[in-house]
């Protein structure tokens, strides 16, 4: 049996879950559940690739818009939009209200029907919204918003991985990871993954911290919701799903972060 590294991990997260230059040596069941533990470090990079863009345009004089839009596009592009698609493939299968199977089938199709159409462009007009608003108020806040939201969504991936999530299919990124983290290990993670948002909202403010906090909770839950949707109607998870869960959970972290002042 081959001794698993936490190197292997991040190489699996890295190389999976974004399009940076990592090589993934390793694809067994003990290299991807370090690779999902390892999730919000990707999560992390990615953040702070889209908080550092928009704060650099906010810098050289741009407007909150460009700068928020900057700070969108920036995951989307570190992911070769994956997340993105893999949120309208899911939307068209639970909207297409037909067998498992054939939904299933459906969200392997190329093209994007009207249901993820709609989907993406009400996800993404949220996200640059919140962002604008969040930007126009404090570059701080604007900055830690896509820091948080970025970090969430790879929680969520982290959590839906966990032991007891079936894969809908024998094959495919949700198969290599579907149950493979230990549920012990994913509370864990949550708990670090909380604390240190939290910790990073108190720049903010006492209650900027119990908003960041809040945030990544409430983003889970949301994230949950969809999960245990998709697992009903689809008999398990797909890579589809994973993406529309990220997307989900980002959208949500962002939207609790703009509430209040």
């Amino acid at each position: 049996m081959l001794k698993t590294s936490p190197l292997d991990g991040l190489r699996f997260a890295f190389g999976t879950l974004s399009v940076l230059p990592v090589r993934v040596h390793r694809w067994d069941r003990d290299a991807a559940r370090g690779g999902m533990l390892s999730a919000p470090v990707v999560g992390l990079v990615v953040g702070g690739c889209a908080a550092g863009l928009g704060l650099l345009l906010l810098l050289l004089g741009s407007g909150p818009l460009l700068a928020a839009v900057a700070s969108v596009a920036v995951p989307a592009a570190l992911t070769r939009g994956l997340h993105l698609d893999g949120l309208a493939d899911t939307a068209d299968g639970l909207g297409s209200n037909k067998p498992a199977e054939d939904a299933l089938r459906i969200m392997k199709q190329s093209d994007i029907g009207p249901f993820g159409v709609l989907t993406l462009v009400l996800v993404l007009l949220a996200q640059v919204a919140v962002l604008a608003q969040l930007y126009d108020d404090s570059w701080v806040r604007g900055a830690t918003a896509a820091l948080t939201s970025a970090v969430a969504a790879r929680l969520a991936l982290t959590l839906a991985a966990r032991a007891g999530v079936p894969a809908a299919r024998p094959e495919g990124l949700g198969a290599a990871v579907a149950g493979v983290v230990p549920v012990p290990a994913a509370l864990a993670v949550t708990a670090a993954c909380t604390i240190v948002t939290a910790a990073w909202g108190a720049a903010l403010g006492p209650y900027g911290a119990v908003r960041t906090a809040a945030a990544v909770l409430l983003s889970l839950a949301a994230a949950g919701l969809l999960l245990r949707r998709c697992t009903r109607r689809f008999g398990g998870v797909t890579g589809d799903v994973f993406g529309a869960l990220a997307e989900t959970a980002a959208t949500a972290a962002l939207v609790v972060l703009s509430l209040g002042r």
